[in-house]
């Protein structure tokens, strides 16, 4: 089955085509239109998506060697995200799905990042727990078998991308936080100040990144940073702030490992990135730990793994029909529902 999938759930315009499980092409877009505010704007976003579109998925069609009308099944996000961004990916995709007369499958964009370890990869056996970091979501899920997930940890505040981009813009480093934080920690001294790791009262598995976001505010104020700050206090608050994120996302992974008694644990989302994280990870493989996380084309939002995730419940759903009928009466919901 060829497979045209969509993914426009915030600041990515991204086209991949699929056979069967198997990435043909996969484009991403980034809107450096955001880079100028600090984060990402909505609105400007929603404009993004609708000019490129159609440019992102004639790319991939073409990288693909595939011609539309030779697609046999179609993909979209459909949640959560961006309410205007999701609606242009989403009709786009719907339209095209109705035109050419070919199946439809709704996404969930946070459900897609938890199978993109899948992609191209040894599979993940299950049981297995899933640490998904993005910009705007924290999730622990246990994963049971396909489609069979229940969140067992989530964040309360903020997010761990979120925690990167507001600790980036305090420290007048751009847009986005989490790829400069993570290069200048690298000549930094994780040591050099220890920032909290919060703890969710009576909810273990649960997450928090607010704290650690004022933490650094009052450093900065209590070091008089604009007047004293230079390149190594610099690396060294990144390296410090990064070395908790990471502590706190491994150490509460590996209380709901324990729990759940799995040692299988997938990582994805864009913080799955973030260097210092995949180390700490990686260093579980010598306690008899499997750890899968995808590679970089399919950390971050793309359509691959929403073609990917389509594949997947296209196979497992036993009425066909719903994908044909009843998914093109569905609408966007920028909410996450339960994955």
């Amino acid at each position: 089955m060829k497979i045209l999938a969509f993914e426009t759930s915030c600041d990515e315009t991204s086209s991949a085509v699929l056979n069967d499980e198997n990435v043909v092409s996969n484009i991403i877009m980034s809107q450096l239109s955001h880079l100028e505010w600090g984060g990402v704007v909505p609105e400007i976003a929603s404009r993004e998506h609708l000019k490129n579109i159609v440019l992102v998925m004639n790319e991939a069609l073409k990288k693909a060697n595939s011609k539309l009308n030779e697609i046999e099944l179609i993909a979209a996000a459909k949640e959560p995200g961006l309410v205007g961004a999701l609606l242009i990916g989403f009709s786009f995709a719907k339209s095209l799905a109705i035109s050419l007369e070919v199946p439809f499958v709704p996404v969930n964009h946070i459900q897609a990042h938890l199978y993109s370890s899948f992609i191209q990869n040894e599979k993940p056996s299950f049981p297995f727990l899933s640490l998904i970091v993005s910009g705007g979501h924290t999730l622990l899920v246990y994963v049971e078998d396909y489609f069979k997930h229940k969140i067992v940890g989530t964040t309360v505040d903020d997010a761990a991308g979120e925690a990167f981009d507001k600790v980036a813009k305090l420290l007048n480093l751009g847009y986005p936080g989490g790829p400069i934080i993570d290069r200048l920690a690298k000549t930094g001294n994780k040591d050099f100040h220890k920032f909290p790791l919060a703890n969710v009262k009576n909810q273990p598995y649960n997450f928090s990144f607010s704290g650690i976001k004022t933490s650094v505010l009052y450093f900065l104020r209590k070091l008089n940073f604009e007047e004293n700050k230079n390149d190594k206090l610099i690396s060294d608050i990144c390296a410090s702030f990064q070395e908790a994120v990471t502590e706190s996302l491994l150490r509460k992974t590996l209380a709901a490992a324990k729990k759940y008694n799995v040692k299988t644990i997938t990582i994805s989302g864009g913080v799955a990135a973030n260097s210092l994280l995949k180390v700490k990870f990686e260093n579980l493989i010598s306690k008899g730990y499997k750890i899968y996380i995808p590679s970089t084309d399919y950390i971050t939002d793309n359509g691959a793994m929403i073609g990917y995730l389509a594949y997947l419940k296209y196979k497992y759903y036993s009425d066909k029909s719903y994908f044909i009928y009843e998914s093109l009466k569905e609408a966007v919901n920028p909410r996450l529902v339960n994955i």
